[in-house]
């Protein structure tokens, strides 16, 4: 009898082993599913950023965020951590000249993954779409210095900016 539950108990850590690995492969898959997914935006959507070299003190800090479709295709993209969508996280770093991080004073939502249907921006084919964002809504820009900028959500949009931009605010 003890032979017959020791070789149940076996069987059953054996079975719950193969269910685990299962999973993992599941996930595994997953992970390079999201890979290839990213990959693809990369290869259908471009972002960049601009913004005016010289901003004067009280002024405000508009940067233009513009995503361009450059296929003959249909393409989206997840607006969440990004300008598309009213601020909600902290998807830029910006700096000063001596390497100092500015502030960010804006609010950081939670979020549910994977991002529902309406979270998505449609581009036709070889269409762009562009915002204004006013840094200074969710940032402590407060004294005169060179700043970059520098777009950090490439993991949850999709889109990656290639180049970071540069200002100078000014008295």
């Amino acid at each position: 009898m003890k032979n017959y539950q020791i070789l149940a108990i076996a069987l059953l850590a054996l079975s719950s082993c193969g269910v685990r690995t299962n999973q993992q492969a599941g996930q595994q898959a997953d992970s390079t599913k999201s890979v290839a997914d990213t990959a693809a935006i990369e290869k259908t959507l471009t972002a960049e950023m601009t913004i005016k070299d010289t901003i004067k003190t009280g002024d405000s800090v508009l940067l233009k965020f513009t995503v361009k479709n450059n296929t003959a295709d249909t393409a989206r993209f997840c607006k969440w951590h990004t300008p598309f969508e009213p601020l909600m996280s902290k998807y830029l770093d910006i700096t000063d000249e001596a390497g100092n991080e500015v502030n960010y004073k804006g609010p950081m939502a939670k979020r549910i993954m994977p991002p529902p249907a309406s979270s998505y921006l449609t581009l036709k084919a070889n269409d762009s779409l562009s915002v204004n964002a006013d840094l200074l809504k969710a940032y402590a820009i407060d004294k005169p210095a060179k700043y970059t900028i520098t777009y950090n959500s490439t993991g949850v949009s999709g889109l990656t900016v290639k180049k970071s931009v540069s200002f100078v605010y000014i008295k």
